[in-house]
């Protein structure tokens, strides 16, 4: 007798591998980064040193920081013809989907794409961390009808981000709320996207291959799309006075709603106190009607949503609006999530690739049994 096998749908409860570069400690329901806590992270590190640490394993030293930060803005600018390969982009396309096609070209003028060695792979992965803001800037400014601006090589990571994309650097506040986004979408196991990256990069193929597939994986709006759908949400509903009559009859109606609940957490995203508390003392620095407005309104939403249903807000729910307000447009959310979840890609393809196995699950075949073909066919 046969026992049929149960198929763990969407992978759900599946244990496909180990890591050592991030977990939500159930003890205190804490995402960590190699140990450490994201909300100390955040509040003690900047950007670049959350990288550094997810790529070497601890934080590093006053010398490595200056290190890093050296490789860093010496390769921030992009070749010639990336940009000429950008101008004959549809300004019509969601800026994923340019955005993958650009770090693809990256990947065939780079001579060292087949270098999967521990060295090459984080050359690389510098690499990318560089350039992409500088594509994502470029991208913006060409959707707008105007000329890049060349990347600085003296501001930091996320004050060069705004400098590309506006020509200046705003309020510390902003700089700060921006840089805390960058460190807490920076990593989070084996999510969709991370997956994706660490399947492509088991079978042998390149990095530039790995993370172009998880930028795939992350346009979705189950997985990195989340955040613009939470800005979309936002607009739609209007005004504060709206608002909780709006999500009661999205309930009601048992309606997909974006930015509220999370398969890891069950007691909330750990990550979400610090990035309100951030957009909370953005939304105090710009000081303006519309500023107020979403702020008021996100705080409805979220009242509603846990008193009516127990379920709480993850990431995307305050960083949706807080890019908004910044100046970013709705489709270039998901483009700065790959600038922050670039770190934690590269990390698992240097950790796959360490002891790798195929990636290759199998399935429950659920098709008709063999047959034979007609006469005559």
């Amino acid at each position: 007798m046969t026992t049929e096998a149960e198929v763990k749908y969407g992978l759900a409860g599946v244990l496909a591998d180990d890591t050592a570069i991030s977990k939500v400690m159930p003890e205190t329901n804490s995402l960590t980064y190699r140990g450490y806590a994201v909300q100390d992270l955040s509040a003690n590190c900047r950007f670049e040193d959350v990288a550094y640490l997810l790529w070497n394993g601890d934080l590093p030293s006053k010398t490595d920081r200056e290190r890093l930060d050296q490789q860093e803005r010496s390769q921030r600018a992009v070749s010639d013809d990336v940009l000429e390969v950008m101008s004959r982009f549809s300004k019509h396309a969601h800026p994923m989907d340019t955005l993958r096609t650009a770090v693809s070209f990256l990947g065939q003028e780079d001579p060292t794409t087949e270098d999967s060695s521990a060295s090459g792979l984080m050359e690389k992965s510098i690499r990318m961390y560089a350039r992409i803001p500088t594509i994502v800037a470029a991208d913006f400014r060409r959707r707008n009808g105007k000329d890049p601006i060349a990347p600085s090589d003296v501001l930091g990571f996320s004050e060069n981000f705004f400098h590309m994309c506006f020509g200046e650097v705003p309020a510390d506040e902003i700089v700060k709320c921006f840089d805390i986004s960058m460190t807490l979408y920076a990593e989070h196991s084996f999510n969709a996207s991370t997956f994706t990256a660490r399947t492509i990069a088991s079978s042998l193929s390149d990095v530039y291959s790995a993370v172009t597939g998880a930028i795939g994986s992350l346009k979705g709006p189950l997985h990195g799309g989340a955040n613009e759908a939470v800005m979309h949400m936002l607009k739609e509903i209007g005004e504060p006075a709206e608002a909780k009559q709006w999500m009661l009859d999205a309930i009601a109606e048992k309606k997909k709603i974006m930015g509220f609940g999370h398969r890891v957490y069950r007691s909330g995203d750990s990550r979400v106190p610090t990035m309100t508390k951030a957009y909370e003392k953005m939304v105090e620095v710009i000081d303006t009607p519309e500023a107020k407005k979403y702020w008021e309104m996100s705080r409805i939403l979220d009242d509603t949503m846990v008193d009516a249903k127990g379920i709480y807000p993850n990431l995307d729910f305050p960083a949706g609006p807080a890019y908004y307000l910044m100046g970013f447009e709705i489709p270039m959310f998901t483009p700065i999530f790959v600038m922050s979840r670039i770190t934690g890609w590269t990390a698992h393809v240097m950790e796959q690739l360490a002891n790798n196995k195929l990636i290759r699950p199998l399935s429950n075949y659920s098709g008709v049994a063999q047959r034979d073909v007609p006469a005559g066919h």
